[in-house]
């Protein structure tokens, strides 16, 4: 491989952040292509400064670089700027650490986080000299693989991609590895019908798309009987097996999220029906508290960061958060901690008081929805009293700002539940002028798309002209409201990726097309355009309101059955009732299992609360002391 640098260098003085091409971050790496080596281009497909952050590209970033089968360099989507002058130059997409073409690496690897991103994919593989489409790759092009949230209905992309990857990457990028070493001198099809047998590998080449007599998706068929029916995620048992990112990547420019990130924990209990995160990222394991400790001290003492974010669905269900924000906090002067992900039950006046002991970060908190009805249909059972304590706990503690999430657009939402939403924050400015003289709520509203593998797959999406009018009913009613200031995302956003989350391969012309039109880095909002995605979409004779818009069937055929997140589909479907009803399921650490599938057959422990939550608390301030019993192992 040649370095494209020289030609590439003089390019750099005519685009914007010229910064974001360079590499040489501290804690990159310039890893030397040996004979032999499976070489992985692992590609963010948005700005440096979005995808630099990410922390399981990192991971695989160094796992892929300790392994003396393989070599791992990085990538990012490049700005409209570089994109022209590269096409001008004839020049091709390349890798940040020694700047290499694309087109050279044996798999380009992509992480999908968000569904808008979808065009810049092609883009990328495009500007990489290669074929678009799977089926006109040659052996001598790169497989192309994706993998992250977005590949639990991987359908929309199933005519670009040669390999989809389904869960934890940390184990699996090694199999995968290892398959390909093993099987490419016979050719590119001996190579994925052996990574189809790799667990968690799905790879839409081998299985046909059916419709029925209607004209609708009726499900995926394996080509031939040797190809499994059903794909099974992975899973990573321990979290204390992978103590990644140890050399998290510092970056030279500006980007989002800069700070020190240490992941303690993956899963969520909780069964927020609307979170997709929650139910496909189940069962949890949380990182040892020791591993914790020494990943920020080490992480600090290498970076120079003087922030720490100790992430997670819900950080502060994390076994003894409190503890362990204390001693990040003495770790030095003006070491400040952030919690990105709060539970209102489970934030209490003791962390508040431990984290404003150093610099303030922002407080977010995610009520989700505007009533405790509504918050009972998304099994979000947090109460009034428990949201106005956090929020007490906060103002009381120095904070004169707090910013609330919501979603509109939720199963079975009424108008008077979408104008809670401005009550709960005017109530919240309220108890905040008990302690500071001009507070402030900052709401944050976006509207619901139901995901799969939850719960709600089965529901509806709300239009674009109801989330407009339901935004228009609390822009009227913040107007009023001293001190809450009202943010919403753009319903026509929402629209886009409701379908690219709800389609099935009828899509892959639609984004095939809106990319040949100019639809790239569709989630920036002055180059979205929904113009591009309604006509595509007409083009192809296919109907928003049947891949978006309808409810669907308990049986009918969903683009995403032949995959499996671990969590039995009759277990949603009666979750899904369940909602309907009103019906709340608490916390499944305080109940007798549920059953959902999740820690079957992993060799994973079931958790178990010896103890159930005090009498009249919420159950986020109980410290259960835990149990664990294998289960389906």
């Amino acid at each position: 491989m040649l370095s494209l640098w020289p030609r590439l260098e003089p390019l750099l003085s005519r685009v914007s952040k010229p910064a974001r091409y360079i590499g040489c971050e501290d804690g990159a790496q310039r890893p030397a292509h040996r004979p032999g080596d499976v070489s992985w281009l692992l590609v963010y497909p948005d700005t440096y400064e979005i995808g630099l952050p990410n922390q399981g590209l990192q991971i695989l970033y160094e796992i892929l670089n300790e392994r003396d089968d393989a070599v791992a360099e990085r990538s990012y989507a490049p700005w409209t700027d570089l994109e022209a002058e590269l096409r001008a130059a004839g020049l091709p997409l390349f890798s940040v650490d020694n700047h290499l073409p694309a087109g050279d690496f044996d798999v380009i690897a992509f992480n999908l986080s968000a569904e808008l991103t979808y065009t810049n994919v092609l883009n990328c593989i495009d500007l990489a000299g290669v074929p678009v489409r799977a089926a006109d790759r040659t052996d001598w092009h790169p497989l192309v693989a994706i993998g992250g949230h977005c590949t639990y209905n991987p359908e929309p992309l199933a005519d670009f991609v040669d390999l989809v990857v389904l869960g934890d990457g940390e184990e699996v990028v090694g199999e995968i590895t290892a398959a390909i070493a093993a099987a490419r001198s016979q050719g590119r099809a001996a190579v994925l019908r052996r990574l189809a047998g790799v667990t968690g590998v799905y790879v839409p080449g081998l299985y046909e798309s059916c419709t029925g007599e209607d004209g609708r998706f009726a499900g995926l068929r394996p080509v031939d009987a040797g190809i499994p029916s059903q794909i099974e995620k992975r899973t990573v048992a321990s979290l204390a097996d992978w103590p990644y990112p140890k050399q998290q990547l510092v970056p030279l420019t500006e980007v989002v999220h800069d700070r020190l990130n240490v992941e303690v924990f993956r899963g969520c209990t909780r069964g927020c029906r609307f979170c997709q995160a929650g139910m496909i990222t189940r069962p949890v394991r949380e990182r040892p508290a020791e591993q914790v400790r020494t990943m920020v001290t080490e992480g600090l003492r290498r970076t120079g960061y003087d922030e720490v974010a100790l992430t997670s669905l819900s950080t502060a269900d994390y076994s003894g958060i409190d503890e362990v924000v204390a001693d990040i906090i003495g770790c030095g002067d003006n070491i400040s901690v952030s919690l990105p992900s709060l539970r209102v039950d489970a934030f209490t006046v003791g962390i508040a008081a431990q984290i404003q002991k150093a610099r303030r970060t922002g407080l977010t908190f995610a009520p989700e929805a505007g009533t405790w009805r509504m918050r009972q249909v998304i099994n979000k059972l947090i109460s009034e009293d428990d949201l106005y304590a956090a929020v007490e706990s906060a103002f009381s503690q120095g904070w004169r700002r707090v910013k609330l999430y919501f979603l509109i657009g939720l199963p079975t939402e009424t108008d008077e539940d979408t104008l809670g939403i401005v009550e709960l924050a005017r109530r919240c400015v309220e108890i905040g002028r008990n302690y500071q003289r001009s507070p402030s709520v900052t709401v944050s509203v976006g509207g619901f798309v139901p995901k799969p593998f939850t719960p709600f797959q089965w529901f509806g999406q709300n239009t674009v002209a109801e989330l407009q009018r339901k935004v228009a009913l609390l822009r009227t009613a913040a107007a009023s409201a001293r001190g809450v200031q009202l943010r919403w995302h753009d319903p026509r956003a929402t629209l886009v990726e409701g379908i690219l989350s709800r389609g099935d391969r009828r899509l892959g012309p639609v984004i095939e097309s809106v990319w040949r039109n100019g639809g790239t880095f569709q989630e920036w909002s002055e180059h979205f355009r929904l113009d591009l995605w309604l006509d595509a979409m007409a083009d192809a004779g296919v109907s928003v309101d049947e891949i978006v818009h309808r409810h669907r069937e308990e049986h009918e055929a969903l683009p995403w059955d032949h995959l499996s997140a671990g969590l039995h589909k009759d277990f949603l479907w009666q979750d899904w009732r369940d909602a309907l009803a009103e019906v709340g399921l608490p916390d499944c650490r305080w109940t007798p299992c549920y059953d959902c599938g999740a820690c079957t057959g992993y060799g994973i422990e079931h958790i178990v609360a010896s103890a159930v939550p005090p009498a009249g608390g919420s159950q986020g301030t109980a410290v259960p002391v835990l149990l664990r019993t294998a289960v389906g192992v």
